[in-house]
């Protein structure tokens, strides 16, 4: 089994300059209660409330990872209309009476050049830049039409904060966790690390360890450390 590991990654204070860092984590679900209890028995701690989101017909809770780094359980939300195109985060296609997992990592952009031309210099397909909100924050975030996660379920998610409320792990309460190691498996690992080396990924020399495996299947998790110690965020089984 081959190994690509990079240099670690920015986690404390939220960076502003000019590049593109680690944004957060994403959990997912067919249940968001359901989906908060499991993370709560896997961490030990229980996520906050965070917010509907319109376009999607999805919600979600927050726990922050550092100043600049949060992890997002998000669910459809059953209560109202589903959407006009597939849920992102490949929600849609969660079989029934499947586990919560982690299934996400969302790298951010700061600065020039835009969202837009990052994804042009990409060297995998993001899918489209679309506007979203939740409450009074907008950003824009890459989707797949198809609502698939890039690069056969390895792949990032490229987001682009509007100017408005702080970031959402600035406002969120301290619990004692951050990230420790990030593992983004794939049968082609190189794949994702020039993937990451043409959006220009930056890397800074504390934070947690990046790590792109081989592995037979496409698979994400991570390993974050607790008020009880470290503790293993698992990907789909």
């Amino acid at each position: 089994m081959s190994t690509a590991t990079t240099t670690p990654q920015q986690q404390g204070a939220l960076v502003t300059g000019t590049g593109v860092y680690l944004d957060h984590l994403a959990v997912v679900c067919q249940d968001l209660q359901q989906g908060v209890t499991w993370l709560e028995s896997v961490l030990g701690v229980r996520a906050t409330p965070g917010g509907q989101h319109p376009r999607m017909a999805t919600h979600n809770a927050l726990l922050r990872l550092g100043e600049g780094l949060y992890l997002e359980v998000i669910a459809p939300q059953a209560d109202v209309p589903p959407p006009a195109q597939p849920r992102w985060f490949a929600l849609d296609n969660l079989q029934p009476g499947s586990l919560p997992h982690l299934a996400m990592w969302v790298l951010r952009n700061e600065g020039a050049p835009g969202i837009a031309a990052r994804v042009e210099q990409a060297s995998e397909a993001l899918g489209p830049v679309q506007t979203m909100s939740r409450g009074e924050r907008q950003w824009q975030i890459t989707i797949p039409s198809d609502g698939s996660i890039p690069v056969d379920g390895a792949g990032p998610a490229l987001i682009e904060w509007q100017a408005g409320p702080a970031h959402p792990a600035q406002t969120l309460p301290e619990q004692g966790l951050s990230l420790q190691r990030l593992r983004i498996g794939h049968p082609q690992p190189e794949r994702l690390q020039r993937l990451a080396d043409s959006l220009q990924w930056r890397y800074a020399q504390a934070g947690p360890e990046i790590v792109f495996v081989q592995t037979p299947s496409p698979s994400v998790s991570a390993e974050i450390m607790t008020p009880s110690g470290l503790r293993v965020l698992p990907g789909r089984g």
